[in-house]
């Protein structure tokens, strides 16, 4: 008896749980974090890994690149709640060069005793940069991953990232997790837009195909998307609507849209916030969907720690380098979470 009572305990501990209306409900979080140029010191890129060498204009060496890691790694650790002491279950990441380098991060001693575990893919992207999956093996399984490569009629040359999507048990209940990095706004945010709009269009095609082997499976489409919400990419594309009850089969929410509009974003460009990084949801994954696992609410993970504390840039994320002055930060951007909830029998 005393066994099983400890065994409870640790459950609690290690989930988080809510009760409500007399039921029990276990919590998951999950987030999504561009990690802002995480290179190690060593040039295999060309003239693209240059500056991220000792030889570079950043002069990226040893010393810089471990600082790095101890300062993502510590804002990973403080990505906590009393319903999710163990921090995210699953968390995307972008902006990364290799595997090494996450296995490097897992390692830090501010969470290495979650055990994180690293799915990555090298994309054919011209900087070199990936994105990756972080997941805790207490709460997430991965079955499946596979990676699609964003083409665009007409450019025949076009290189960047790949979007991974990872299935997986969450809290027993399948998932299908698709990591993105959009192509940027460079020339301009119209003129690239189309762009984004193709990268929308891989996200909804690998997410019907997902539908077509199991119609209840929880979809949850995660990314820097280098647009706002309401977006053409965003909100038409893929069809990530701003309110939950219009949400139908097919369709998908977007929590962060309204968070937008309150003025919360994720990055600031000359004064302006946007809300580039975004987790959106399933139909299946709201209270009318067939997922036992239920959207609770969102986050801009935008504590004090992660800003610029005095200057032109004052409450701006604390990035790395300003101008080529390495300043010691995080990233350029603020990190996202969500949280999931099932009901624990």
């Amino acid at each position: 008896m005393r066994k099983i009572l400890i065994i409870s305990m640790l459950l609690l501990l290690f989930c988080g749980n809510i009760f409500a209306q007399g039921k029990r409900y276990q919590t998951f979080g999950v987030a999504f974090y561009n990690l802002e140029n995480l290179f190690d010191t060593i040039n295999n890129n060309g003239k693209y890994d240059l500056e991220f060498s000792p030889e570079g204009k950043n002069r990226w060496d040893g010393k810089k690149y471990k600082q790095k890691l101890k300062n993502m790694s510590y804002a990973i650790s403080q990505m906590t709640t009393k319903l999710t002491p163990q921090g995210p279950a699953i968390i995307g990441v972008s902006e990364i060069e290799n595997k090494s380098v996450l296995d490097d991060l897992v390692k830090q001693e501010a969470i290495k005793d979650r055990m994180m575990q690293v799915i990555h893919h090298d994309s054919p992207d011209r900087r070199g940069v990936d994105v990756a999956l972080l997941y805790n093996p207490r709460f997430f399984k991965p079955i499946n991953v596979t990676n699609h490569t964003l083409r665009i009629e007409g450019l025949p040359n076009f290189r960047t990232r790949d979007q991974m999507c990872v299935v997986g048990l969450l809290g027993g209940e399948r998932v299908g997790v698709i990591v993105n990095h959009w192509p940027s706004r460079r020339g301009g945010t119209e003129q690239s837009s189309y762009l984004r709009e193709a990268a929308a269009q891989l996200s909804k095609e690998i997410a019907d195909s997902l539908r077509k082997v199991d119609p209840n499976i929880g979809i949850i489409v995660m990314g820097d998307l280098n647009d706002d919400p309401q977006d053409k990419s965003c909100a038409m594309v893929l069809g990530g609507l701003k309110n939950q009850e219009e949400v139908a089969d097919g369709y998908f929410f977007n929590p962060f849209w309204t968070m937008l509009d309150k003025g919360i974003g994720s990055y600031c460009y000359r004064g302006g916030w946007d809300l580039f990084d975004q987790i959106i949801v399933s139909h299946s994954l709201l209270s009318q969907g067939g997922s036992k696992l239920k959207y609770l609410k969102c986050e801009v993970f935008n504590k004090e720690f992660l800003k610029q504390q005095d200057g032109q840039y004052r409450g701006y994320p604390h990035r790395t380098f300003s101008g080529g002055v390495f300043l010691n930060g995080y990233s350029d951007h603020f990190p996202v979470q969500i949280f999931l909830i099932k009901e624990v029998k």
